[in-house]
């Protein structure tokens, strides 16, 4: 299936490492052109180099975009180099594991900064462009946004906001024909998933085999091209009258929580 997303200019955040690495992939082979604004320089340095020598005019803007003028700075950068914005990812984060009880008001004001502010901030930035090309929104959340996880209030209070603003977004852009939808990993093995792993636990592989082994279909965990092609069908004009949607791409882990037999 062609999804007519050839020269379409799509921001990724946090778009080198993990499921944001998916995502940029996708893109280029789709034709499209991934714009990735992240702080990991060296990885997003290496990923672009891959995906221009594959023909790709993929793009790097380094950057910590929790900083103030990060995002308004992002917007800029593309609009000098390619002259629109057909799409966003918000993409970018951390579950830094800033509790309730182990946590405190400073750190779990850090965690929504790092984790929820630069989602709006870059979608009002990119606004007046996605206007222009009728653009689409897709925002990452998390499973820990319906289920909780335990000692992350921080991360899971930006996940839960992230989908409140996927529904507020995609009634206040409705005149535009902008669309914005979230997608929902469960259990995805990135790098940063594996470095939980192995910090929080004393037999990891123990521990991935637990997790497996509830996890409904096929008994795996979620790969991010998986994400990745969810995430970029999303923005394509083929999801044309989708909209205001949290769309969960797990395997069953989440909703299919009764004894399967």
């Amino acid at each position: 299936m062609d999804l007519q997303l050839k020269d379409k200019v799509i921001i990724v955040t946090g778009g080198s490492k993990g499921i944001g690495e998916g995502i940029s992939r996708c893109l280029a082979k789709e034709g499209a052109i991934p714009v990735i604004a992240s702080r990991s320089v060296t990885e997003s340095e290496q990923l672009v180099k891959e995906l221009q020598g594959e023909g790709s005019p993929a793009l790097f803007i380094a950057g910590d975009l929790a900083e103030p003028g990060s995002c308004q700075m992002v917007v800029a950068q593309t609009i000098s180099r390619f002259g629109r914005i057909d799409g966003i990812v918000n993409n970018a984060g951390v579950n830094d594991g800033v509790g309730l009880e182990k946590g405190s008001p400073e750190g779990f004001c850090s965690s929504l900064n790092k984790n929820l502010h630069h989602y709006y901030d870059l979608v009002h930035f990119s606004l007046p462009h996605l206007k222009k090309s009728r653009g689409a929104i897709v925002n990452i959340s998390s499973k820990v946004a319906l289920a909780g996880q335990g000692h992350t209030s921080g991360y899971a209070a930006a996940k839960g906001a992230q989908l409140a603003l996927t529904r507020e977004w995609a009634a206040e852009l409705l005149p535009f024909g902008i669309r914005v939808n979230a997608v929902l990993p469960a259990e995805v093995m990135t790098p940063l998933y594996a470095h939980w792993l192995n910090t929080a636990f004393e037999d990891p592989d123990a521990k991935k085999k637990e997790i497996t082994e509830k996890i409904p279909l096929e008994k795996r965990m979620t790969t991010k091209a998986e994400i990745a092609d969810m995430a970029v069908f999303l923005l394509s004009p083929r999801s044309s009258h989708t909209t205001g949607q949290w769309i969960v791409v797990d395997g069953g882990y989440v909703h299919l929580d009764r004894s399967l037999t």
